[in-house]
């Protein structure tokens, strides 16, 4: 398993189409917008570094409206916390 965090610029307006699609991808898991120096971010899990390289070079490249990309690929996994708990706000 491959997991990886992708920081993601888009073109002006373009955030929630952009998430969108890239939500549908296979490999991606979840998407959000960001407040800050990124406009996306892109949790990424894949099989391998194969499928991993596949999703970063040529289908995030069909995916219009995005400017540039830092991919982040994770070495080794620190918390074993359900995502929906890290970012539950207790509603």
């Amino acid at each position: 398993m491959q997991n990886a965090v992708i920081l993601i610029n888009v073109e002006k307006g373009a955030i929630r189409s952009v998430a969108e699609r890239l939500a549908d991808l296979d490999g991606i898991s979840e998407v959000y917008s960001t407040c800050g120096r990124y406009d996306l971010v892109a949790i990424v899990r894949t099989r391998d570094f194969e499928s991993l390289a596949t999703l970063v070079t040529e289908r995030l490249n069909s995916v219009d409206g995005i400017r540039d990309t830092e991919t982040l690929n994770a070495l080794q996994v620190h918390s074993r916390h359900d995502l929906d708990a890290m970012f539950s706000v207790g509603l």
